[in-house]
């Protein structure tokens, strides 16, 4: 790769869940855009269980061996100090951060009313607690040099709506709500934040069980790699992404998506007020053709991926 073409050259970056799947091809592709990358995964299994392996220090073998720079952090993002020592490994190592990818999950599945409450707050406090977290420790450093880029993963799940993922959703759906306020919150200090919702064949998706209904579903998964989610963090992390922030952006296979915010889609107005029988007479006719329907990802993107 040619150096005018390393958008991240003399960059710092965070990534966290970065061992395997999406995690660990955009930080691969940060170093070879010349990023020096903090490698954070705790290697646990999908649903968050401790295990054996160790893919952080794999992946910086990998990205050493390119020539590139990076570390290991083993730190977990759920817990406010893991996060800290997360950060500070950027800093010890590199003298400095610019970029955090917030990508680290778990995935604990049930119908709702088999969700434990365990289940529940285990989930939200890898995804949206941990981006949070790591978020909240990197940005007064950010705040202090006038720049930085956050990148969080959120998901259609959140978004669109999934069956059996009520602690999955609420997570994603949160961390798109994050991600606006800092955006918000941070724009003057010329900091930004934006959403990727990734379609990619990962661990989290494997562990779907390929039940007959869901062997169509899986067979297109298949066909969409983590390494196509990773050029859009790359770009959104780079300043040639400068003033774009605040969004929400989906990536399956070879297409790419602007995904909308909520927004009024209709209103009315009655003069004397509203009541019970007000509501369901005259709110309820004018607003049905309007109502979002019950349905899942796989109904609004029912094309194949391209």
């Amino acid at each position: 790769m040619k150096d005018e073409e390393r958008v991240l050259a003399g960059k710092v970056a965070v990534v966290t869940g970065a061992g395997r799947g999406i995690g660990r091809e955009i930080a691969l592709l940060m170093a070879r855009h010349g990023a020096s990358v903090v490698v954070n995964d705790v290697g646990a299994m999908v649903d968050g269980q401790a295990s054996a392996e160790d893919p952080a220090q794999e992946l910086v073998d990998t990205i050493r061996a390119e020539g590139g720079a990076a570390v290991v952090s083993r730190d977990s993002v759920a817990e406010r100090a893991g996060a800290d020592r997360i950060v500070e490994a950027a800093i010890d190592s590199f003298g400095r951060i610019d970029c955090v990818v917030n990508n680290a999950g778990i995935l604990r599945d049930h119908i709702f009313h088999q969700l434990s409450h365990e289940d529940f707050e285990a989930v939200l406090r890898v995804h949206l607690f941990g981006s949070f977290n790591v978020s909240h420790a990197a940005v007064a450093h950010f705040r202090q040099q006038q720049s930085g880029s956050f990148v969080h993963m959120t998901s259609t799940s959140g978004l669109i709506g999934s069956v059996g993922q009520a602690n999955y959703a609420a997570a994603k759906l949160g961390i798109a709500g994050l991600s606006r306020s800092i955006a918000m919150d941070m724009a003057r200090h010329n900091i930004r934040s934006n959403c990727i919702a990734p379609f990619a064949w990962s661990r989290m998706v494997g562990s779907i069980p390929e039940t007959p209904d869901q062997a169509a579903r899986l067979a297109k998964a298949k066909t969409m790699t983590p390494e196509t989610v990773a050029p859009m963090a790359v770009f959104l992390s780079s300043d040639r992404a400068a003033g774009i922030s605040g969004q929400i952006f989906a990536v399956r296979r070879n297409e790419v998506f602007l995904m909308s915010q909520p927004r009024p889609v209709r209103s009315l107005h009655r003069g004397e007020g509203w009541t019970p029988q007000a509501l369901e007479e005259h709110m309820k006719p004018a607003f049905a053709p309007s109502f979002v329907p019950l349905e899942g990802s796989r109904a609004v993107f029912a094309w194949d991926p391209i």
